[in-house]
């Protein structure tokens, strides 16, 4: 199965991995904590319609590691592995 994105939304695959503290604790992934607040972008729509009804173009393109708020993005769940759907307007910044 396959996530298409409509309009200005885009599918973003979860920062994941161990953590490390300041202190230099290790917290495996299995911790429960707070959402990850990056991703990788692996879908992007066909971009937002305007008034007069032409398309603008997305900012942000498949590959793209993006920052983006906190709790903005709606969480699906596809073949037990899960993905977060944004709003391009959710993004703050992509990571270079």
């Amino acid at each position: 199965m396959t996530l298409r994105p409509l309009g200005d939304r885009l599918i973003v695959e979860p920062a994941k991995g161990d953590e490390i503290t300041k202190s230099g604790i290790i917290l495996p992934d299995t911790v429960d904590r707070e959402k990850p607040e990056q991703g990788k972008v692996i879908a992007v729509g066909v971009g937002k319609l305007s008034e007069n009804g032409s398309r603008i173009p997305m900012d942000v393109k498949v590959g793209d590691t993006v920052v983006f708020k906190k709790y903005a993005p709606d969480e699906v769940t596809i073949d037990d592995k899960e993905y977060f759907v944004l709003s391009e307007s959710d993004i703050m910044a992509v990571i270079e």
